[in-house]
């Protein structure tokens, strides 16, 4: 299937594990497996579109303890996307803490210098490409705790990024707020089209045109897995 606008012809692949399912009382695990291949167009046809439902309930302990070693490798997440996304690391004890390194941010293109401490450590933060409000109020408040900490988690949703962009981005969508280096912008919308769509959640009508727009740019944009 092929998504057709202004003339271009869209199609991405992704890997997907099926979504997982809503919460009980008590939460149940989730479902993680029968893989199959999904192209962007079918993404955007098969996606759930409604408005943001209420944040009420929402905290960021919905979505688990931060940072948790979910992969059981010894390191907590948020060492192990530093280790991946910077490079010229420094390992303090062992090589599981980042002490330092050199990121290449995504979100503008430019360099930016990690090292860890009181004041300097917040230059390179963590994002959740959806972030974890967005989720709630589309859809991930209806899934396990163990679904939610797992999406928290999950190193397709996250990203080492400069810390005021983050702080810029807050909980936005593609309708709200885009990557102000425009050639990073397919990469960053098929990112978020695949968050939303692996775990279930749903678009609002001005963040599914968003992401049309930015895709029908990008034909042969090839979606993260």
């Amino acid at each position: 299937m092929t998504l057709r606008r202004s003339g271009l012809k869209v199609f991405i692949w992704l890997t997907l594990p099926v979504a997982l399912i809503a919460s009980t009382t008590p939460p149940v695990a989730t479902a993680t497996v029968a893989k199959r291949q999904v192209t962007v167009a079918q993404a955007l046809a098969n996606i759930s579109v409604k408005g943001r439902a209420p944040k009420t309930g929402y905290s960021r302990e919905e979505f688990g303890t931060a940072w948790k070693d979910v992969d059981q490798n010894g390191c907590d997440t948020r060492n192990d996307i530093l280790k991946r996304d910077l490079t010229s690391i420094v390992y303090k004890g062992s090589s599981c803490l980042i002490a330092a390194g050199i990121l290449r941010d995504p979100y503008s293109g430019t360099k930016v210098y990690f090292v860890r401490g009181v004041g300097t450590s917040l230059d390179v933060q963590i994002d959740h490409v959806v972030a974890l409000s967005n989720a709630w109020q589309t859809g991930a408040f209806a899934l396990s705790k163990e679904g939610r900490t797992l999406f928290a988690n999950d190193p397709l949703n996250l990203l080492a990024v400069k810390g005021s962009l983050n702080s810029q981005k807050s909980d936005g969508d593609a309708a709200t707020w885009l990557p102000p280096l425009k050639s990073y912008r397919c990469a960053y919308v098929a990112r978020q089209l695949a968050v939303k769509y692996k775990y279930g959640l749903w678009l609002t009508a001005p963040e599914k045109d968003a992401m049309v727009l930015i895709l029908s740019k990008c034909p042969k944009q090839v979606m993260p897995k």
